[in-house]
């Protein structure tokens, strides 16, 4: 017995150890990576070139899109209006566009190398897009000197061109919003990014996430389940641009020295072109998530609980299926998701993955509950039923271990994760399929029973 025993402790402990130094692998592959800068936005070579006043014709204004239906338009878009009095021509320039039926979309999706491109088109058909999907449209006029004008013209037509448009996407480091603060910042002679570089942000990337995903319980744990540590360290205000939103929030009131020495404000007049409706609002702070997951996994506890009653006391046939059923979905559910998060951060670029403890306690291994589950389902007698119960109770007891290390971890100083949520969300349920005491004690007692 006590052989068995430690047999089975070692092997828990040499797949913790392994996971463990995974984790810290990937941790310290991440932190090479975001002490690389990406590459800067080209400049234009005509941008420092002597102002024609071309630039007293110009209206140079940001353009602010609410969230959209899809998940990939749920945080918002951004883009910049030039406005030409001369020609009474306006063009919306995008630094946000991708195409899904392009050549290796979806692949290059999933290894994280997303190409985007840069274009532009008449205002009015880029307005009338946004109107037609529900989604608001405010629009930000700068006040800019004409010469600061005339560069943004020139670097928005460098842009453009097609061997200068397109550029590698990041979620949070480089996206639709990045060329824009780079070219508000050239405009304001580097005090844009001098004001918000050093400035402490509002919350990490995970809770802005978490403020646009609320409203999606599902979504909002898997994304967040597959996303590590990385994106729970404190960040500054220029890091939280990433979302459009933030961006607006921070141009509407920042002012700036001009070439002259004249401090203007950057926004000068705000309009709300249109508005959504039936739409769910973005948070201005994040839920805090985790009571409302351990309250539905505490449910599903008392509902597995009953289920050992039913198959210890009342029907027999009937919890047993019922259970290798739910052993069967837990099994699909957290073990799929495992599946893909070390899919995402072994084998992508998805550097927002790496480090992740998740996959302590909710990794691949999981899905070998699909068989099992349905071996316990179908067993026709206890004796046929019996192995694959044990093998059932020692992976929700690894489950619930890796919880408890994903949580010692916390201690230390190299591993900080918000994943409270997924923790509180599994550990009643890995509780209860493991260590159950009735069915656990006439288990043990007919594998053990030479030495019990």
């Amino acid at each position: 017995m006590r052989r068995i025993v430690k047999r089975v402790a070692f092997y828990a402990l040499l797949v913790l150890a392994i996971l463990l130094g995974m984790v810290a692998l990937q941790n310290f592959a991440v932190a090479t990576l975001y002490s690389q800068e990406l590459p800067a936005q080209t400049l234009a070579p005509t941008l420092h070139d002597p102002p024609t006043g071309r630039g007293e014709d110009l209206t140079i204004r940001i353009a602010l899109f609410g969230p959209g239906t899809e998940l990939y338009f749920w945080w918002g878009h951004i883009a910049m209006i030039i406005d030409d009095a001369a020609t009474g021509r306006s063009y919306l320039y995008d630094y946000g566009l991708f195409f899904i039926e392009g050549p290796g979309f979806f692949t290059n999706f999933a290894l994280g190398r997303l190409v985007f491109s840069t274009g532009r088109l008449p205002t009015w058909i880029g307005f009338a897009n946004y109107m037609n999907t529900n989604r608001d449209i405010i629009v930000y006029t700068l006040d800019l000197p004409p010469e600061k004008r005339e560069m943004v013209l020139r670097q928005a037509e460098w842009d453009v061109l097609p061997e200068n448009s397109d550029y590698l996407y990041h979620h949070f480091r480089h996206n639709c919003v990045t060329p824009l603060l780079y070219i508000i910042d050239m405009a304001t002679n580097g005090q844009f990014q001098e004001r918000f570089a050093n400035e402490p942000g509002r919350f990490t990337l995970r809770q802005h996430v978490r403020r646009h995903t609320w409203h999606s319980p599902f979504l909002d744990w898997i994304l967040n389940f597959w996303m590590g540590q990385v994106i729970d360290t404190p960040i500054t205000a220029w890091e939280e641009m990433f979302l459009p939103s933030e961006a607006a929030r921070n141009i509407i009131d920042f002012e700036f020295v001009d070439s002259d020495g004249v401090t203007r404000r950057l926004v000068s007049d705000r309009e709300e072109v249109f508005m959504s409706y039936g739409r769910p609002h973005v948070l201005e702070a994040p839920l805090v998530q985790w009571p409302r997951q351990l309250v539905f996994s505490l449910i599903l506890s008392l509902v597995l609980g009953g289920l050992f009653f039913v198959q210890l006391k009342k029907s027999p046939a009937l919890g047993q299926v019922a259970l290798g059923i739910c052993h069967s979905l837990f099994g699909l559910l957290f073990g799929g998701a495992g599946l893909m998060l070390f899919f995402l951060s072994n084998f992508t670029e998805h550097d927002y993955t790496f480090g992740n403890a998740n996959i302590l306690f909710s990794g691949p291994l999981l899905l070998a509950l699909v068989p099992l589950g349905i071996r316990y389902a179908i067993a026709d007698n206890y004796h046929k039923r019996l192995w694959p119960e044990f093998w059932i109770r020692v992976l929700w007891l690894l489950v619930v271990l890796g919880i408890f290390a994903s949580m010692l971890i916390k201690l230390t100083p190299w591993f900080w994760q918000d994943n409270l949520t997924d923790q509180m969300l599994m550990l009643p349920i890995a509780l209860v399929l493991s260590l159950e005491p009735l069915g656990l004690r006439r288990m043990l007692r007919r594998i053990f029973w030479r030495w019990l």
